[in-house]
């Protein structure tokens, strides 16, 4: 078994946290802008990279299940190796749910997601307005915790490389 990831792999991994993170820069920019139509563009733009998002989730899920991944250091505690495979499982657990959430919630507001302004995404649920507003919740709270755990996982790589010294970071990194 090597001790790196694939090229498929990291390329997957940093193609979702660049996309990850500038849906969720854009998500907390346009929460409270005034109603306008540049924050109806910010919601399109929004939803057509959560549809993409949801999308690249299931194939690098796909990859993960079909390509093991590189083991643990057998140094590492148990404890530490349970936490990191808890960290993962939350983070592709959020990385289905929000997608999902936002779904549901665009769907019960009455606002159908138009893939690229093109192909019309069908809505889950009737339109409700009580419903759509604790799915609105449902989605903040969700993307909250998302940041939590996207900070632990970056700090757990930056404590392996800079503390541990062991190759956690350098696995994942392009071109190692």
């Amino acid at each position: 078994m090597t001790n790196t990831y694939t090229p498929t792999a990291k390329s997957l991994h940093w193609l979702m946290a660049i996309l990850l993170f500038g849906l969720l820069a854009l998500g907390f920019y346009m929460h409270d802008l005034p109603l306008s139509p540049q924050k109806l563009q910010f919601y399109s733009w929004h939803k057509w990279a959560g549809v993409t998002a949801f999308l690249l989730v299931l194939v690098r899920l796909g990859w993960r299940v079909t390509h093991v991944p590189p083991a643990l250091p057998g140094s590492m505690p148990k404890l530490m190796q349970y936490a990191a495979h808890a960290g993962h499982f939350m983070l592709y657990a959020l990385m289905l749910a929000i997608p999902l959430s936002g779904w549901l919630m665009s769907s019960a507001k009455g606002f159908q997601t138009v893939w690229f302004g093109v192909l019309p995404i069908p809505d889950l649920l009737d339109k409700n307005k009580e419903l759509g507003d604790l799915l609105a919740q449902v989605h903040k709270i969700l993307n909250l915790l998302f940041v939590a755990v996207i900070v632990s996982h970056i700090g757990a790589a930056l404590k392996h490389h800079l503390i541990d010294k062991d190759d956690i970071l350098t696995r994942m990194l392009p071109r190692h």
